[in-house]
């Protein structure tokens, strides 16, 4: 089990993340969410062990995770971590990249688990070509394949499908998040995809201003949302008074009606494949909500919540 126990951090005298607490079960993956700035990398990197903490404690199976003024070399070595930046070297090829730390002494088993890595990232195409002929996205699927090279106990993962075009990233993270299961590894990932929370991770932590301001299952994060901002970590959210009380409603729980006592106009329709995104305003306010076709500019319609027997 991962713990992390009252953990506290500043690179300055600002506090960068304050009072964080958590745990963690092996095999399951946490995702990090909140606005840019709210301290998931450094979280991370505090797991890691890359700095050393204000106050608090974290461990690992009872192991506790020290920072560089106890290691020659930060990092534990039972965790890997996955940067921003990929950290590859550039004159080698990609299985030497993702080979770099594995041992020579049975080149065939080394060469079978450079070949089980790079189907997962799907780059086995690009075996024999060198690092700095590679595209940022490449680089990343790359990257991904090193950390896994030596199988972590711990992976943490900052944003880590970033540069991935989208058309490869929805299969690379089902192959991804599949291995990770299979292999049990605990994964922490700090994220601003809503997609890599919602079909992926067991928990959510929310961060805003380094502080955890919600914690829970992904669907009861998205169906229950305690604010306005943690609502809007995934799309577009509408702010509703219904039966005398504001609720935080998406746009795909909202629907056109004959009748009701929300009558917007409509200022946009945005195509989205399977529907269109419309954009209503009432009283300076702006609403969005789905529709199935385009609806003209100037527009009056009805909007109504849907309800849970209507889903």
């Amino acid at each position: 089990m991962l713990q992390v126990q009252q953990v506290s951090f500043s690179y300055s005298d600002a506090i960068t993340v304050s009072d964080i607490h958590f745990s963690l079960e092996k095999g399951q993956t946490l995702a990090l969410i909140g606005e840019s700035g709210c301290g998931k990398s450094t979280l991370l990197k505090l797991i890691y062990g890359l700095y050393d903490l204000n106050e608090g404690r974290i461990f690992w199976n009872e192991q506790e995770v020290l920072g560089p003024k106890f290691h020659l070399i930060p990092g534990m070595s039972y965790m890997k971590y996955l940067a921003q930046d990929f950290d590859l070297m550039p004159y080698i090829t990609v299985a030497e990249n993702v080979g770099k730390y594995l041992s020579n002494f049975y080149p065939e088993k080394k060469q079978a688990r450079i070949a089980e890595l790079l189907e997962v990232v799907e780059m086995t195409e690009w075996v024999d070509v060198k690092a700095k002929n590679l595209s940022g996205g490449q680089m990343q699927r790359v990257a991904i394949a090193r950390v896994l090279a030596l199988e972590p106990e711990v992976l943490l993962l900052d944003e880590p499908f970033s540069h991935i075009d989208n058309f490869r990233k929805n299969s690379l993270r089902r192959k991804l998040f599949r291995y990770l299961k299979e292999k049990e590894i605990t994964t922490l990932i700090a994220t601003h995809d809503s997609t890599d929370v919602l079909s992926f991770a067991d928990a959510v932590l929310v961060l805003q201003q380094g502080k955890i301001i919600e914690s829970g299952s992904p669907e009861t994060i998205y169906s229950h949302p305690k604010s306005k901002y943690v609502a809007s970590l995934f799309g577009d959210v509408n702010e509703i008074v219904v039966d005398g009380k504001v609720e935080l409603i998406y746009p795909n729980q909202l629907q056109v009606v004959p009748e009701s006592e929300l009558k917007v106009v409509v200022t946009e329709s945005y195509f989205r494949g399977s529907h269109y995104l419309i954009e209503g305003s009432r009283n300076d306010e702006t609403f969005y909500f789905e529709h199935i076709t385009a609806i003209p500019e100037g527009t009056f319609v009805f909007l109504q919540k849907i309800s849970p027997e209507t889903i």
